[in-house]
């Protein structure tokens, strides 16, 4: 396949462009740096005054729409939450674009969306068929991403919206705070400890990806988290247990929003989200239980 990939130099996306390579297919990123190829990869400028990526794109198989600024980094201030979420827009304003220019339409649209759209709850269980929308700020993100992405349907493009849950990696995700205070010694629980946490692997990420893109029968929301979603208490003494460090240090609720502000919602509220879709498409997860998740990544 020839797979075109917006954001495909970020933590997902250099992860999943170096398994296309892997698996022999072409990869072209969409970068705002001028067009150049490097290690087989091209990379095609967009997003700039006068970009025209549709020239230079060739014949495209499937896309994958990965940009949008982090929801990680810092606080959610009145202006970071609007960069988070028109980020995302622009984005996916502009790949609509490219698709309807484009004489001959890619089979495939993948777009990034996240399980934030779904109410936090101790007691829902949520799957692909669950319809309900939260109405905090992550939430109404996701529903305006997925709802814009939707119109490549009337391209006679297949969409899927892959929902991540909690991406754990080495070197990105939420991974890397969440361990500081195990390697501090200052590990335990935060906040009620009763909240779920949906989370899945960087690798098992990616193969959902390449899986949906290879997958004419997978369309629409796709969650992808691990098949096994933990109470973030768990979630902790597995990291513990792991790091051979104590989980005894409790993190009230208070201390969290004070620290994170707005953000803090991500830790503090959780959904029971449920790989449904992956699964009975017969999708294999590499990691599909904690601990062997967390000693590859720890």
């Amino acid at each position: 396949m020839r797979v075109v990939i917006t954001g495909g130099t970020g933590f997902i996306g250099s992860i999943l462009t170096a398994k296309l390579r892997e698996s022999g297919h072409d990869v072209i990123i969409l970068t705002r740096k001028p067009s150049f190829e490097q290690n087989g990869v091209q990379y095609v400028q967009w997003l700039t005054d006068n970009a025209s990526p549709e020239n230079e794109l060739g014949q495209v198989d499937a896309v994958v729409n990965l940009a949008g600024v982090s929801i990680n980094d810092g606080r959610w201030t009145t202006e970071r939450k609007k960069q988070i979420h028109d980020s995302r827009i622009t984005a996916t304003q502009e790949v609509l674009r490219i698709l309807r220019s484009l004489p001959e339409k890619p089979s495939v649209l993948v777009n990034g969306s996240a399980i934030g759209i779904y109410p936090p709850s101790l007691t829902e269980e949520y799957t692909e068929s669950s319809i309900v929308v939260g109405d905090n700020f992550l939430a109404k993100t996701v529903y305006d991403w997925e709802r814009l992405a939707s119109h490549a349907n009337d391209l006679g493009v297949r969409t899927v919206f892959t929902r991540f849950g909690i991406v754990l990696g080495k070197d990105g995700g939420a991974l890397p705070l969440m361990k500081l205070p195990y390697l501090l010694y200052s590990g335990g629980k935060i906040g009620s400890g009763n909240q779920w946490f949906s989370w899945v692997h960087v690798e098992d990420v990616a193969n959902a990806i390449i899986y949906s893109l290879e997958n004419n029968a997978i369309e629409g929301p796709v969650n992808v988290v691990a098949p096994s979603p933990m109470h973030m208490n768990a979630f902790g003494k597995t990291v513990a247990k792991v790091l051979h460090r104590p989980h005894w240090f409790p993190v009230p609720s208070f201390v969290m929003e004070l620290t994170l502000g707005e953000k803090s919602m991500i830790i503090l509220q959780g959904q029971h989200v449920l790989p449904d879709k992956l699964l009975k498409n017969g999708f294999t997860f590499q990691y599909p239980s904690l601990k062997p998740a967390l000693e590859d990544l720890l």
